[in-house]
């Protein structure tokens, strides 16, 4: 096979998904969004500053305020008019958002400035993610590691594509879906990098990659480790006891004792620089802002629920069970009026958007311990964001789950089960149709979506 054979496919899967994605962007490519974080922080960097230009924020929502002579957030006061008095010689406006982004869009922002269109930018970046899928469930297939065809690869590509929320989260372009985008791009290019073990220093750099776009995806590391040490066992390493001998903890060890620790340590050494370089500019970064390397920003974040981020912090089990009720209970609400059919603002329930997706915790043979590694990692990173401060808001489905929507496709391959049936297609077409309405409709037809701006409102009120 040809070089060209061998990327035909791949090219086919992303002139299809970057198409759809821009035709149903639509009007937003037309121009830069409102919340275009990312060029301003480019902007920002290209001039040598880590704050927001002119200190002054070029609007009102999720930008972060440091006050130096407090060490605290600043007041409200210090919004510019027309909703204050402007920041005081003390306060720094910031964007408080991981920089890979804005670095991957720094060369648009340089040609185009403050016009940039980011909608455009970021569309065609999210027809890399499908795109990566696809070479991904490709080398599962030709490692033996999946018995899956080429055109079930292109069923599970599809329904990732257009069948799940990365969809309406591809067509946005905001800062907050921009992050996602990205996130969604390099978390198949981290499996593909750790597959085998062979590329420590590649898996090491998406990893970093990672960290500075969406830190809560650190858990994914689960990932190159485990692929790492199993490259390195000794070939005389005694035969793992299955199941019905030993518990799962027992048999992990047992898996353990059968490494050879010297090469396994060389390369996760390799794997662990570019993180710890990319830990060590994140820190360098935090202290040049805030005054302490481990404060990231989010917590000077000027907005309405602050003080809940001030008594309970960014991450705690206090949220941990709002937003599993967001994300495993919340429906369509149905009314009598027009247009008789609401979506709450902090979005659907994952399994309602894409129910296939149940087929990854339901696999038909036994799982090996580098693909529990996969389920390990996908539900690490799972727990990390139930348990932020927010479910996703303001949303049509839980976005949050693009941070391992690809880990759990890639799995629903490993595991078995058949995906050429009626009830797959069915569950496919459902979550195409789904998952295309709120593309078309999120942040375009309001009257589809409940109004509640206060956060309290998760499901339809008696």
């Amino acid at each position: 096979m040809t070089r060209f054979q061998r990327w035909r496919m791949p090219l086919v899967v992303y002139v299809i998904a970057a198409g759809v994605y821009l035709a149903v962007a639509g009007p937003r490519l037309a121009g830069p969004t409102a919340d275009n974080h990312f060029v301003h922080l480019a902007t920002s960097y290209m001039h040598g500053q880590l704050g927001v230009m002119d200190n002054h924020p070029p609007g009102n929502n999720d930008w972060a305020c440091y006050d130096e002579a407090t060490d605290e957030i600043c007041p409200w006061s210090a919004w510019p008019p027309p909703w204050g008095h402007g920041p005081s010689e003390s306060q720094r406006w910031y964007i408080s958002f991981p920089p890979l982004p804005a670095l991957l869009i720094m060369p648009a922002v340089a040609i185009w400035g403050l016009d940039t269109r980011d909608a455009l930018f970021w569309a065609l970046v999210a027809g890399l993610s499908p795109t990566f899928l696809f070479v991904l469930l490709r080398t599962l297939r030709e490692s033996k590691r999946s018995d899956r065809s080429e055109l079930d690869d292109l069923l599970l590509t599809a329904l990732y594509a257009f069948g799940t929320v990365f969809f309406f989260v591809a067509v946005q372009g905001t800062v907050w879906f921009a992050a996602n985008v990205v996130t969604s791009a390099l978390v198949p290019l981290l499996l593909l990098a750790s597959l085998g073990g062979q590329r420590p220093l590649l898996a090491g750099l998406v990893m970093a990659a990672l960290f500075l776009t969406r830190p809560n995806t650190a858990p994914l590391v689960i990932i190159p480790i485990v692929e790492l040490l199993a490259a390195h066992r000794k070939k005389d390493a005694p035969e793992i006891p299955s199941l019905d001998e030993r518990g799962p903890l027992p048999r992990f060890f047992a898996w353990l004792r059968g490494t050879e620790w010297a090469p396994a340590l060389r390369a996760l050494v390799i794997c662990a620089l570019p993180i710890l370089v990319a830990g060590g500019i994140a820190m360098w970064m935090n202290e040049a802002r805030f005054g302490r390397p481990t404060e990231f920003g989010h917590r000077f974040l000027m907005i309405n629920w602050r003080g809940r981020i001030e008594r309970w912090g960014l991450f705690s089990y206090h949220y941990l069970g709002k937003n599993l009720a967001v994300f495993f209970g919340s429906l369509p609400w149905l009314t009598t009026r027009e247009p008789h059919l609401i979506i709450s603002r902090h979005g659907l329930a994952l399994w309602f958007t894409t129910p296939a997706l149940l087929l990854a915790l339901w696999p038909k043979r036994a799982l090996d311990f580098r693909t529990r590694a996969f389920l390990a990692a996908a539900g690490a990173v799972a727990l990390v964001d139930l348990m932020y401060q927010n479910s996703g808001w303001v949303q049509f489905g839980y976005r949050f789950a693009t941070d391992y929507l690809v880990v759990l496709v890639a799995l629903i391959a490993l595991g078995g089960r058949k995906i050429k049936t009626p009830g797959f297609v069915i569950a496919l077409v459902f979550s195409i149709a789904v998952n295309l309405f709120g593309a078309i409709t999120f942040d375009r037809a309001w009257q589809f979506y409940d109004d509640d701006a206060t956060q309290d409102r998760l499901f339809q009120p008696d």
